[in-house]
């Protein structure tokens, strides 16, 4: 992902939450995934990013407690959650390996690394978001899918959580 992609996206999302929130008493929520192939590692590379205090409220109900998303047994919740919650198929149905890399977090975001080694991004045919759509009714994810030099914008809620990219 480069970070001029992500910087107009979040740019985007965060213009929206304003239009939004001027117009609802709510907050709005959303996440953006950046999906594409990395020809310098052979990987197909996943990149999430959601609200921090998303991701702290959702830990929270879950839970019952805080979170350190600095402690590795902490991260292990988080990566379990996302994991139920985030995946992609190939054709036949079988959903690809995703690993997990890690993540970064920051007063603002939390940033999620997954990816599929020696996977083409031709690959995927099914995607499933559905990261926070069962804490949050108004969750808006947005994937962005790079192939073949060109990019595919996807969007998932609580009513559409799973779609098909050919």
């Amino acid at each position: 992902m480069s970070v001029r992609r992500f910087l107009v996206n979040l740019a985007c999302v965060l213009a929206l939450a304003g239009a939004g929130a001027a117009a609802q008493a709510h907050r709005f929520h959303a996440g953006i995934t950046d999906i594409s192939f990395n020809q310098h590692t052979g990987s197909l590379e996943v990149v999430h990013t959601y609200m921090a205090h998303d991701i702290e409220a959702l830990l929270n109900n879950l839970y019952q407690r805080q979170f350190d998303l600095s402690d590795p047994d902490d991260q292990a919740v988080l990566r379990k959650y996302v994991e139920k919650q985030f995946w992609l198929a190939a054709k036949d149905g079988r959903r690809l390996p995703l690993k997990w890399v890690g993540l970064t977090v920051d007063v603002d975001s939390v940033t999620l690394f997954q990816e599929a080694p020696a996977t083409p991004v031709e690959k995927v045919e099914t995607i499933h978001d559905a990261v926070l759509v069962d804490f949050l009714p108004d969750q808006a994810n947005t994937v962005n899918l790079t192939a073949g030099g060109s990019l595919r914008t996807f969007g998932f809620n609580a009513r559409q959580s799973e779609l098909s990219v050919h």
